[in-house]
């Protein structure tokens, strides 16, 4: 698991240490010029003889920055430091110096912008040491221009230079992942002794690339610091999985009730269930009109359309609000399952049952699935003004508001996925590739989601001390972990996203679920 921590938490970790006289800096630009030398090696170059450009602003970034360069120089690297800050480091600059380093007073030239990027041009490495983690808010002048000419020109070019951001990529919100203006997006971050929320959190974790922490045995100083953001690895959610033993039957292995589709949109229903089918579970018992259950009869006639006990809900992928017999079916299921303390996954149309105060303190247990948009529409409804490009634009913000004013688990479907409690860290998983924005994606999820609720579903409705309060928000950070590697899966891609992938459809990522889990579990 990556764990993030926010800047106060880094800052108190470092301090004593810092105070001791142990030497972060050397430790952390060591590593930094090590990342260096490998991302030119796996691209096939060799280190000596390669051109690195450092981008040196007035911070401990700039500082680390420069002391990498003194090591790659030392290696036989051509290193130039661009100074982009008005009082660089001057004890970084001194050896950068002595070692060989070609440093350019960039700030005197008539265009800045040009200098850097002619700079730039003949650098098969940049590294952004500009602002560092003690910076607020966008970039100022200079840099917002020099960062937005190196940007346009990364952009022409994808594959070269490759751009390693120190300890955050500059103009990054360090601790809430906001875009407040422009940023250099980075291939690789090397970030110092615990990563970043910003590293993690959409939409910053779109330009943190791969990112790689760098241990400052700051580990025991941070333990009794509470993560702010954790990123699920795929040996936490082997760890999580309920794996069927010698004992098991169906209904020890979680039952799973599902409400959804409608006759409008009868697919919904075949998706939601493939989704909870492929995850492996015990038994799925499916409520809903005749047209979506012929559908989902043709496609898994395991399913059982009888009522009976169940351990775990989905609610609503397909409904319309408007539908009033399917909405009184959503009200009536929500219902039982609150009484029984049973976990619940409310998407689509059943998030429209928490769109008023008639279900004012939802217990963390009922995990809501929407959307940008639907997060939006939910807010908006329980008196905070939003709009989809506010979402947008503060994900975990905004999740984090929905989970405290319903008293719910809210996963905000995205590009990276943000999971939040009422209280607890944020998850943020990163997993799937870009060819599943598509239609249905989301009803396979809330089935993945309700299997795996449904086996913890017996453990959940019996916790009354609350111990197992944490544990919906873990669970849907593992579906989403388990649902965008079953998507890269069926588009053709490697586990980590290599690859460009092709087209895929909700059905192939519900098919390639089995796969993705076996591949796990391994």
């Amino acid at each position: 698991m990556i764990r993030a921590h926010t800047v106060a938490a880094v800052r108190e970790a470092e301090a004593p240490r810092l105070t001791a006289g142990e030497p972060l800096m050397a430790r952390a630009a060591f590593a930094l010029a090590t990342r260096v030398a490998a991302e030119l090696r796996e691209r096939g170059h060799r280190v000596s003889g390669s051109v690195v450009l450092l981008l040196v602003g007035g911070g401990n970034n700039g500082g680390d920055a420069l002391f990498a360069g003194t090591h790659l120089a030392r290696r036989g690297c051509q290193v130039h430091a661009a100074l982009l800050g008005e009082r660089p480091p001057a004890a970084g600059l001194a050896a950068a110096r002595a070692a060989g380093v070609r440093v350019h007073e960039v700030l005197a030239a008539p265009d800045v912008p040009g200098a850097v990027v002619a700079l730039a041009r003949a650098a098969g490495v940049w590294v952004d040491g500009l602002t560092g983690i003690g910076a607020r808010g966008p970039l100022r002048a200079p840099l917002t221009a020099v960062v937005g000419a190196l940007a346009a020109e990364k952009a022409a070019s994808p594959d070269e230079p490759v751009v390693v951001a120190v300890d955050v990529p500059s103009g990054i919100g360090v601790d809430d992942g906001a875009l407040p203006g422009p940023v250099l997006p980075a291939d690789v971050t090397v970030t110092m002794g615990t990563a970043k929320p910003g590293l993690l959190l959409p939409p910053a974790a779109a330009v943190a690339g791969r990112v790689e922490v760098v241990d400052l045995g700051l580990d025991g100083d941070l333990a009794a610091a509470a993560p702010a953001v954790c990123r699920l690895a795929p040996a936490d959610v082997a760890d999580l999985w309920p794996v069927p033993g010698p004992a098991d039957q169906k209904y020890t292995r979680g039952v799973l009730g599902v409400v959804a589709g409608s006759q409008a949109f009868p697919g919904a229903a075949v998706l939601a269930v493939a989704g909870a089918v492929g995850a492996g579970l015990g038994m799925v018992r499916y409520r809903g009109p005749e047209v979506p259950t012929g559908l989902v009869h043709a496609r898994h006639p395991e399913v059982v359309a009888a009522p009976g006990r169940v351990q775990a809900w989905v609610i609503g992928s397909g409904i319309d609000p408007d539908d009033a017999a399917r909405t009184q079916a959503m009200e009536e299921s929500l219902a039982a399952a609150l009484a029984a303390r049973l976990p619940v996954a409310l998407d689509a149309g059943g998030l429209s049952l928490v769109h008023d105060d008639g279900h004012p303190d939802l217990p963390a247990t009922v995990v809501l699935t929407p959307h940008a948009g639907e997060l939006a529409t939910l807010l908006t409804a329980r008196g905070e003004e939003v709009t989809r490009a506010d979402v947008e634009a503060a994900p975990a913000r905004h999740a984090r508001l929905a989970a405290e004013i319903t008293g719910a688990t809210v996963l905000l479907k995205g590009a990276a996925t943000v999971v939040a409690a009422p209280d607890g860290p944020l998850y943020a998983q990163a997993d799937a590739t870009p060819w599943l924005a598509t239609a249905g994606a989301g009803d396979v999820l809330a089935g993945v989601l309700g299997a795996l609720l449904a086996g913890y579903g017996d453990a959940i409705a019996a916790d009354e001390e609350g111990r197992l309060t944490a544990l919906p928000a873990r669970l849907a950070a593992a579906a989403a972990l388990v649902h965008g590697r079953a998507a890269r899966r069926a588009a053709g891609q490697g586990p980590d996203g290599s690859g460009p992938g092709a087209p895929i459809t909700a059905q192939d990522v519900a098919a390639a679920l089995p796969g993705a889990v076996g591949a796990l579990l391994r």
